[in-house]
C-alpha cells in the first residue's frame, strides 16, 4: 500500500470515527499503524496512528490480544534507543503512549497477568532513563516528546493495581533519577509537569508514607540547589529539578483529588523550595 493510498485509507478510517475496517484483518491493520507511529510525518503519527491505536484499545477491540500489543510497543521502546536528533525518537515516544494505553484498559478490567504488567512497567522505566533525545517540540515533525510521553505512560502504570508500595516507591525513583541525568539543555515543553502529575498519581494510591517521600524530595532538591563556587552554569544542572520542585507543589496546592500526605508534603516542598531560593525564598532574602 502507498503512502498516498494508505493516507487516504485512514483518512477514511478517521472519518468514520475510527471504526475498524472490515476489508483487512485486525493484524494487518496494527501492523500498519506500529510502523506509522515512527513517522516523521505528525498527521500520520500523532493525528493517526496514536488517536486509532488508543482509541482501538479502549474500545475493547484488543482486549483478546492486549499481551502481545502491549509487547510490541515494548519492543517499539528499544527502537533506535541512544540516538539523538533522527527520526527513531518518534516509535519509542508513541510506542510508550500506546503501551499506556494498553496499561490503562488493564486498569479499567483485568486482561493481562499482573506479572506482565509489571514487565511493561520495567521496560517503560529502562527506556525512560536511558532515552537520549530529549526533544519536546521538532519543527515540521510535531511532538517527539519523550519524557512527557515517558511520564505519561509511568502515571498510567501507578493507577495499576498490580502495583504495591515497593513498585510504587521504585516510580518515584525513576522519576528521581531521570531529574537527576545531566541535562544539556532545561525541558521547555511541560515536562515537569508531567512528571510533577505522575508522582501525583503515585502518591494518591495512599501506599508510600512520608518516611519514603521526604528523604525522596531532599534528593531531588540537593540537585536543584547551587554549591558554592561551580565552575560550570549552575543552571544547566539545577533548572529541572528545580522546575519539577516547583510543578510538583504547585499540583499538589491546587490540584484535584489531593493525596492524603499532601499537607505534610507542602511543608517539606516549601523548605526545600527556600533552600534551592534562598536569594527569593528564604525569610531574610528582602
Amino acid at each position: 500500500m502507498t503512502g498516498s493510498v494508505s493516507g487516504s485509507y485512514w483518512k477514511q478510517v478517521l472519518a468514520d470515527d475510527m471504526a475498524v475496517p472490515t476489508d483487512r484483518p485486525l493484524g494487518d491493520l496494527t501492523a500498519e499503524l506500529t510502523r506509522m507511529l515512527g513517522d516523521p510525518d505528525p498527521v500520520l503519527r500523532d493525528g493517526t496512528a496514536f488517536p486509532t491505536l488508543a482509541t482501538w484499545v479502549s474500545r475493547g477491540v484488543y482486549d483478546d490480544l492486549l499481551g502481545g500489543l502491549g509487547d510490541g510497543m515494548a519492543a517499539g521502546l528499544s527502537t533506535g534507543l541512544g540516538e539523538t536528533d533522527d527520526d527513531s525518537v518518534f516509535r519509542r515516544s508513541f510506542s510508550a503512549l500506546v503501551l499506556g494505553a494498553c496499561i490503562a484498559r488493564d486498569n479499567q478490567r483485568p486482561l493481562v497477568p499482573g506479572g506482565k504488567i509489571l514487565e511493561w512497567g520495567d521496560r517503560l522505566a529502562t527506556w525512560l532513563l536511558r532515552e537520549e533525545d530529549l526533544r519536546g517540540f521538532v519543527p515540521g515533525k510535531g511532538w517527539a516528546h519523550a519524557v512527557a510521553h515517558g511520564a505519561d505512560a509511568l502515571g498510567t502504570l501507578a493507577c495499576s493495581p498490580h502495583l504495591h508500595t515497593p513498585e510504587l516507591t521504585v516510580l518515584l525513583d525513576v522519576v528521581a533519577d531521570r531529574l537527576l541525568r545531566p541535562a544539556t539543555t532545561s525541558w521547555a515543553s511541560g515536562e515537569p509537569d508531567r512528571l510533577a502529575l505522575t508522582v501525583v498519581q503515585v502518591l494518591r494510591r495512599d501506599l508510600v508514607p512520608m518516611t519514603v517521600v521526604e528523604p525522596w524530595v531532599n534528593r531531588v532538591a540537593a540537585a536543584a540547589t547551587h554549591g558554592p563556587g561551580e565552575d560550570a552554569d549552575p543552571y544547566s544542572r539545577s533548572a529541572n529539578p528545580e522546575a519539577f520542585l516547583r510543578a510538583l507543589y504547585l499540583q499538589l496546592a491546587i490540584g484535584p483529588r489531593p493525596p492524603t500526605v499532601r499537607s505534610d508534603l507542602l511543608l517539606v516542598l516549601v523548605e526545600a523550595l527556600r533552600r534551592s531560593n534562598p536569594w527569593t525564598l528564604a525569610p531574610d532574602a528582602h
